[in-house]
């Protein structure tokens, strides 16, 4: 199978199981989407959702955020790893968006990359769950996967993300990014798939008989 096959497929395929692609993230408006998929760097969204809403009981919006003590936000966010760098990077982007931005969450890849912990997935997150902009946020999880399936050779998550809205179109990338995280999890786990047992790896690859390692980015 080609790879325009191969991606054909595997569009339709998650189509037909997640026709609808809820924000998995808990949130109410971009700021604490932001703030919501900081949190969620090397963390659960699970773990996520549990913490925010006391993060949010204390302040959900930037003007407030930015009046909470440090350590009032590293206890809250604590139980999502990396706490340290998390609660400063709250704070900081807080006060940065009162400064620069009126309160606001700019509606610019490139501002919201200069914010305290705002890296391009981030950004492009709220980009395409939060104001809807065409953006194909790519993590290890959709690196893998989109190594598993021959839809890149990339050998980091930047190539794998121009690989990805080279083969669909924009107008489908934000739903594909939380289909393939939904299909990942349920199906093409790392500890529960190869690349031999489930069904879109075995359809694209039907003779593929050793496991597939992936290039880690």
């Amino acid at each position: 199978m080609l790879k325009k096959a191969r991606a054909e497929f595997i569009f339709e395929r998650l189509t037909e199981l997640y026709p609808e692609t809820p924000t998995p993230l808990t949130h109410k408006d971009n700021f604490t989407l932001l703030v919501a998929v900081l949190l969620s760097a090397q963390c659960t969204d699970e773990r996520v959702n549990q913490v925010t809403p006391a993060l949010f009981a204390a302040a959900d919006n930037p003007f407030d955020m930015q009046e909470v003590p440090l350590d009032a936000i590293y206890n809250i966010v604590r139980p999502c790893g990396l706490a340290p760098q998390k609660s400063k990077a709250i704070l900081g982007l807080s006060k940065i968006l009162v400064a620069q931005h009126n309160g606001q969450v700019p509606e610019d890849i490139n501002l919201l990359e200069t914010l305290p912990g705002v890296g391009h997935k981030t950004a492009s997150v709220v980009m395409s769950q939060g104001f809807g902009h065409p953006a194909f946020p790519v993590d290890t999880h959709i690196h893998r996967l989109a190594q598993r399936w021959g839809l890149t050779k990339g050998k980091n998550v930047t190539q794998t993300e121009r690989d990805l809205k080279k083969l669909f179109k924009p107008e489908h990338w934000n739903s594909l990014h939380l289909q393939i995280i939904f299909y990942g999890r349920e199906f093409c786990s790392a500890r529960g798939c190869d690349g031999t047992i489930c069904d879109i790896c075995t359809t694209c690859y039907p003779n593929r008989k050793n496991p597939f390692v992936a290039k880690k980015p």
